[in-house]
């Protein structure tokens, strides 16, 4: 089935330096951008992680940091990034909870804007999973009816989930071919104030920690009785956008 959009949407996979998206890096970008019309452009790009790649890792996607020694950091690229992405809606495979965080937290340290508010995001995964309740391997085999060939090549992944991604469309009739009926229904239970489900929403809308002593309490109670813990979560070792979302209702608060 050919996919149903109005504006452009990009898939996309990152391979990396590990999974603590804190701390870890990007060392492969590789874009799928499908326009309105059906035509698609490849985006792909090594990036200079600027921290060695451990060896488990490089088991993995077999990048190495011999391989990755002379190409751009991704501060370098950002820019780059942005406007190959600009007006796109956002598509991957696990992007929900791993590569739009990471994705994020490179932007911010690079120092650049890259704006998620207006963008539909669509977790293939999670339509994977509500479905039939498995990896991108397996998705592969069992919508498309055909081996993953080099897997964990990052354009072979996103080539990989955009075909899952029709043959989804294909196979079940309540799947709507529209991108804001997808994006709503891979995140309708993402109740997340942040990227990282460390600051959640209780069913009065409101923003509460989600982890550690204050667990349901509001963040806003916190931090008004406790300032401190606003202190220690900035100092602390929480993603870059999480400490951005904590800044915003302290400034709340301070107002």
């Amino acid at each position: 089935m050919k996919l149903n959009i109005l504006s452009p949407i990009a898939f996309f996979d990152l391979e990396t330096t590990g999974i603590n998206v804190a701390k870890d890096r990007i060392v492969e970008i590789a874009i799928l951008k499908v326009l309105p019309d059906g035509k698609e452009v490849n985006y792909r790009k090594l990036v200079n992680p600027t921290i060695p790649i451990p060896k488990e890792v490089i088991e993995i996607h077999h990048i190495s940091d011999e391989d990755v020694k002379d190409a751009p950091t991704f501060k370098e690229i950002a820019l780059e990034i942005i406007l190959f992405l600009k007006d796109c809606d956002l598509a991957g495979y696990n992007s929900d909870r791993f590569d739009i965080p990471l994705l994020m937290e490179e932007f911010m340290r690079a120092d650049v804007s890259f704006d998620l508010d207006n963008r539909k995001l669509i977790d293939v995964q999670t339509i994977f999973h509500l479905m039939e309740k498995r990896n991108l391997t397996a998705a592969y085999r069992f919508y498309c009816d055909k081996k993953l060939e080099d897997a964990h090549s990052a354009m072979a992944d996103v080539k990989a989930t955009y075909e899952v991604l029709k043959s989804q469309l294909d196979k079940y009739p309540n799947l709507k071919n529209d991108i804001s009926f997808l994006s709503d229904f891979t995140r309708k239970n993402a109740r997340f104030a942040d990227l990282n489900g460390r600051i959640a929403y209780n069913k009065q809308g409101e923003e509460v920690l989600n982890f550690g002593k204050f667990k349901g309490k509001t963040v806003v109670e916190v931090f008004t009785k406790e300032p401190g813990y606003y202190n220690w979560m900035m100092k602390g070792d929480f993603p870059q956008y999480t400490k951005m979302v904590i800044s915003r209702i302290k400034k709340k608060i301070q107002n």
